[in-house]
């Protein structure tokens, strides 16, 4: 596969999109954003000035540009920034044909996409990920959202994008620490829908999973086709069909991910959230007698394999349950987990024991085995 290829993965249901994964794609934003539009508001993480600027050049030969730079990380997720970038739109004069174009990671495509989902009820968004976790993960879907104090992406919209650039290119300066959180939702595609992404991982040698490798290539195509097949099936997670937990199953190890983030002031990054909590949820299962040991082990040493934390004991179990509680997938005062019954077999755990969601933490903390 050449480095000018281009892969199109297609997102079906009412309102179609393209996700396309290659390199130096900005000459594609004006198919995707539409004749139409006369506006492009260009919101992009602070830091990524030197790479926002191809992209702000690109838009400039065809539209007006409104350059607005967020807060980094999840410090972009929040009311008053949203405030800022609506008055800005509305002192520049956007209307519902203008458009926003996220240059980012997660918490970019989070905000921005919440910003594009609100500003007049819902204008065209392009989202261009550069990150390996937003390419795999928020740009893809439609969800958008900001967090409160209360914990995280509790406010938001489904608000799916007119079309998504997975510029591989940009991973070329992501630090080594950002490119390994990432993979964190790539492997729990894997254990949730696709085998051969754990397989891929296990037999790569880490050191060579760089952004110009076809096996990150593979890896990243492979993370969004999953993702693409559930959201399409489900898009504002209503539930699956039978047993199947529908979109949810996106959520897999999530419910603790999100408490550790918030415990940690969010120091500890998504993706190495996401492990912990798939680890977690794997010993949960385990505990209550559905997931075969084997792959509860299989979860610690592939996720470790790539150099992803597989324990954690920097907050005490109570606080973590305190914050679970108010998880999307709550009922009422009842936990629900994603859990797996086998490799790609994603089944809702409702209710568990509480003496094995804390005997599962105490798993993770290195208390007992």
């Amino acid at each position: 596969m050449t480095e000018s290829s281009e892969t199109v993965l297609h997102v079906g249901g009412s309102a179609p999109y393209d996700v396309v994964v290659g390199h130096h794609l900005a000459a594609r934003l004006p198919e995707m954003l539409g004749a139409q539009t006369q506006r492009v508001a260009l919101l992009y993480a602070g830091a990524l000035g030197a790479l926002a600027q191809p992209v702000a050049d690109a838009l400039a030969a065809h539209y007006d540009v409104l350059a607005l730079g967020l807060p980094e990380g999840e410090g972009a997720k929040t009311v008053a920034v949203a405030a800022d970038c609506w008055e800005a739109l509305g002192e520049s004069g956007f209307t519902r044909s203008d458009a926003v174009v996220t240059l980012g990671g997660g918490a970019t495509t989070d905000l921005g996409g919440f910003v594009a989902a609100t500003w007049l009820r819902g204008v065209r968004v392009v989202h261009v990920p550069t990150t390996l976790l937003a390419m795999v993960d928020a740009a893809v879907g439609g969800k958008t959202g900001i967090n409160t104090g209360a914990g995280k992406n509790l406010v938001g919209s489904f608000h799916e994008p007119a079309g998504v650039l997975c510029d591989l290119a940009a991973l070329e300066t992501l630090p080594g620490p950002e490119l390994v959180a990432g993979l964190g939702e790539v492997i729990k595609c894997g254990f949730i829908a696709d085998p051969e992404i754990l397989r891929i991982v296990e037999q790569t040698d880490p050191a060579t999973l760089t952004w110009d490798s076809a096996e990150l290539r593979e890896l990243v195509e492979r993370a969004i086709a999953v993702k693409i097949a559930v959201v399409v099936d489900d898009l504002r997670e209503t539930g699956g069909r039978g047993d199947h937990p529908g979109r949810e199953m996106l959520n897999y190890g999530h419910t603790l991910a999100h408490a550790i983030e918030r415990a940690s002031d969010y120091r500890v990054r998504h993706g190495e959230a996401v492990a912990l909590g798939c680890v977690y949820v794997a010993e949960l299962a385990r505990l209550a007698g559905v997931l075969n040991p084997a792959v509860a082990r299989r979860h610690r040493e592939t996720f470790a394999r790539v150099g992803l934390p597989v324990t954690w004991a920097d907050a005490p179990f109570e606080q973590l349950r305190e914050t679970m509680a108010i998880d999307k997938k709550s009922r009422g005062s009842q936990l629900r987990f994603v859990v797996l019954h086998d490799l790609a077999q994603p089944r809702v755990l409702a209710g568990p024991d509480e003496d094995q969601l804390r005997e599962a933490y105490q798993v993770l903390t290195g208390e007992r085995e």
